[in-house]
């Protein structure tokens, strides 16, 4: 019996040392595994920072307040620029534009109506003129019949009445030329203001057709196209609700430019340059690695936000840095935008140094 206990105690003992070593190894290999997978240290070639992947919003919004009469996308369609995304109720303005039109013609009617009478107008100057030429005419018979009168009356040759009436004549015949003169100036004076009726009656036309060509831009500002190819992240408002001038309809958010803000202590923002390469790892996909290059880097530094931690603990003042991700990548692989993800950006500060394995490249 003691025999016996005492070979149980060594295969016990044996059994925990075994355990034991079984044990450490395991731990050693997941310490390897870890370090392997786990980022490179901030051993001063690399640098590191928690960041979430962001991406430029657009709003599709209408210029004017009005009626939603149709909107053609939903949450989660994608989009390319130019694409009509919704249409205004636009009725009031197809009818204002009836009217700006028929003005329009209203317009141009009268002014040919004032050219007609602009030719009206230099037709009574041009007959008020061979008046004149009439009337001075009787002007000069007049004047030599007077003197001829005046003549023969003092060679008593006549009479006084008959020098008198030729007298009156010539009289009367210059009282002519000053009314023919008067009637030249006023027949002037009509071409003038029926000219300046021709250029009111332009005005006009041009205000008009201003009018219509408002009307026709507001008209087509109803029907709202995607400034830029994105995917439809909100849609705000429903057709049959009215929105004020500036109402946003719908939020697009653009998958071409996709980036990671990140924040990093101020040593290491330093020594980051415009053009850096980054990689991404996201932590609902670790096992991708995104290429990346840094497009910002704030020149003020700023307190540390709450959810920010640098490696070891958190720094009091960093700079804020985007990584923007290539968009010829994003066009290849738009369905795997996702704003919002949280994940790691890394930074190569010294451009000849390699990435380490777990920062090769890899994407889905």
């Amino acid at each position: 019996m003691p025999g016996l206990m005492l070979g149980r105690v060594m295969t016990d003992r044996a059994g925990t040392r075994w355990g034991w070593l079984v044990a450490v190894g395991l731990a050693v290999l997941v310490g390897v595994v870890w370090l392997n997978v786990r980022a490179p240290a901030e051993d001063g070639g690399f640098v590191r920072g928690n960041g979430r992947i962001e991406a430029t919003e657009v709003d599709v919004a209408s210029k004017f307040a009005g009626r939603v009469e149709e909107i053609r996308v939903n949450e989660g369609d994608f989009v390319r620029a130019g694409d009509v995304i919704a249409r205004m109720d636009v009725k009031s303005l197809l009818a204002q534009l009836a009217q700006a039109r028929a003005e329009v013609a209203n317009a141009r009617s009268a002014r040919q109506t004032a050219i007609a009478l602009v030719a009206q107008r230099e037709a009574d100057v041009a007959m008020a003129e061979s008046v004149l030429v009439q009337r001075q005419a009787e002007l000069d018979v007049a004047r030599r019949t007077s003197a001829r009168s005046q003549v023969l009356l003092a060679d008593r040759a006549t009479s006084a009445q008959t020098a008198d009436d030729h007298l009156a004549r010539l009289r009367n015949a210059e009282a002519n030329i000053k009314v023919a003169q008067a009637q030249i100036a006023a027949a002037r004076a009509g071409v003038s203001a029926a000219q300046a009726q021709v250029a009111q009656t332009e005005a006009a036309i041009q205000a008009a057709e201003a009018v219509v060509d408002r009307l026709n831009s507001e008209i087509e500002d109803g029907v709202l196209t995607a400034p830029r190819s994105g995917r439809v992240q909100y849609r705000i408002v429903q057709p049959g609700e009215i929105v004020g001038g500036g109402g946003k309809l719908v939020s697009l958010v653009d998958v071409g430019d996709v980036y990671m803000t990140f924040f990093l202590p101020e040593m290491a923002a330093g020594r980051v340059a415009l053009g850096s390469e980054v990689r991404i790892v996201l932590d609902a996909a670790p096992h991708l690695v995104i290429p990346a290059q840094v497009s910002y880097v704030s020149s003020i530094a700023q307190f540390t936000p709450k959810t920010v931690e640098t490696q070891s603990e958190r720094q009091k003042m960093v700079f804020r840095v985007k990584a923007r991700i290539d968009p010829e990548l994003l066009a290849r692989h738009p369905e795997q935008v996702k704003t919002g993800l949280p994940g790691m950006a890394h930074v190569r500060l010294e451009a000849g140094r390699e990435w380490p394995a777990s920062l090769q490249v890899r994407l889905p």
